[in-house]
């Protein structure tokens, strides 16, 4: 019988799923990938932090037109600023919400 291990759709092993550590309440560790989840999407990057105009464009989005927010365990929610390095690896961040700004205000 083979042993289960996380992989990814290219094929590699060592995909840490932010998501669900921070659903279970344990710290993430350092790993060589990360999932995390923007909106709906599902997203495998090999650093530990991006910033949140980095975060926005991996789902073709900009700061001019979205906000960003990070989903923490217990469901508050916090804006995450353009250049803000956010860290992966920081205690109960389960994801990544975007919200567009309103344009047509006045």
């Amino acid at each position: 019988m083979e042993d289960k291990q996380s992989t990814n759709s290219e094929g590699h092993e060592d995909v840490i799923d932010v998501e669900e550590f921070a659903k279970a309440g344990k710290p993430v560790p350092l790993g060589r990938r990360y999932s995390i989840r923007i909106d709906k999407q599902h997203f495998t990057v090999k650093v530990a932090e991006m910033t949140g105009r980095e975060i926005l464009a991996l789902v073709g989005k900009t700061p001019e037109g979205f906000i960003l927010s990070e989903k923490l365990h217990g469901g508050s929610a916090r804006v995450i600023a353009p250049d803000e390095i956010v860290s992966f690896t920081k205690h109960g961040v389960e994801r990544f919400m975007t919200t567009p700004r309103d344009t047509t205000e006045g």
